[in-house]
């Protein structure tokens, strides 16, 4: 019986669901790789 319920507010809801969709795009377009990988060195070597 000493549960406390937290009612949020439906535009901090709002703001959190845009913020997740985002960050889908951002990483759909951003993928995440190790930075000891050096992606970009490879690349300017086949390039060259």
């Amino acid at each position: 019986m000493g549960e406390i319920v937290r009612l949020i507010p439906k535009s901090e809801l709002e703001r959190a669901r845009l913020i997740r969709e985002a960050r889908a795009i951002y990483d759909s377009i951003f993928p995440a790789s190790a930075p000891d990988q050096g992606t970009q060195d490879d690349e300017e070597s086949v390039e060259n």
